[in-house]
């Protein structure tokens, strides 16, 4: 199933490609006051239609997110997808935008696709272990990297478009820290390949934004952790489809345990 997942999502980014290379993205502003494009719908419409036809279960996606507690409660299996992940980058054309896709069972995220067309860059995991490929390369499977020894700089990954004053008040504590920025899903991809060893989400985000990541990131032996309990991320748990504040890592460390 995993490999038609992949098609499913590669079909939506070239899709996206396409718009991508015009002039016009038909720019909207949602209720939530973030950015709409015809990109995002036509990319849902490709992603509904391939996931339903796996008969895995039913469809939640960003772009038609309105189903009730009382529905979503009895899903026990389903697909949850942002069509385009990282909007904004897409609008700023600096390609750091991706397609996401998981598979959620009973609240935990066990398969995922992250797919960056502009960059022909895929990550994806599943119980097997979880990949990186590119259009010119041959699919690895990829790991955390090791935790920085003491004294050594940690490689924190922060948002491209979004930051707050928690997290700046987070990265006081790293004085020593290598700081990254970049759009997307793709900084829980680069935890799990090891290329940042700690991303904390101190913003508001949704289940949709996480849910593929997370699947990769776990995959490669990774966690996406709660801020507060320190338990893993699920979802599905309540009625509505925020999540709270969370660390993705290798594993937990004492040196940003402490910190926090």
């Amino acid at each position: 199933m995993l490999q038609s997942v992949l098609e499913t999502a590669e079909k939506a980014g070239k899709k996206i490609m396409q718009i991508y290379n015009t002039e016009d993205f038909g720019i909207e502003i949602k209720s939530d006051n973030s950015p709409l494009t015809i990109a995002d719908k036509a990319a849902h419409e490709i992603l509904v239609e391939g996931l339903t036809a796996l008969n895995a279960g039913p469809v939640l996606s960003e772009e038609d997110a309105d189903i009730s507690w009382e529905t979503r409660k009895k899903w026990s299996q389903y697909w949850l997808v942002d069509p385009l992940d990282g909007t904004k980058e897409f609008i700023k054309r600096n390609g750091e935008f991706t397609v996401n896709v998981a598979l959620i069972r009973d609240g935990a995220p066990v398969m995922g696709a992250v797919y960056a067309p502009a960059l022909n860059l895929w990550y994806y995991g599943d119980k097997n272990g979880a990949y990186k490929k590119s259009e010119n390369t041959a699919a690895v499977k990829i790991f955390p990297a090791s935790l920085p020894q003491l004294g050594d700089p940690w490689r924190v990954v922060g948002s491209r478009s979004h930051t707050s004053e928690a997290f700046d008040e987070f990265m006081a504590n790293f004085p020593e820290a290598e700081l990254v920025s970049i759009g997307s899903s793709l900084k829980l991809c680069m935890v799990a390949e090891g290329t940042a060893d700690l991303y904390p989400r101190l913003i508001p985000t949704c289940e949709w934004d996480t849910a593929a990541g997370q699947a990769v990131l776990e995959a490669a032996g990774g966690q996406v952790l709660h801020w507060e309990t320190k338990q893993p991320l699920r979802y599905n748990t309540k009625d509505n489809l925020l999540n709270p504040y969370f660390v993705c890592c290798a594993a937990i460390s004492p040196v940003w345990y402490d910190r926090m």
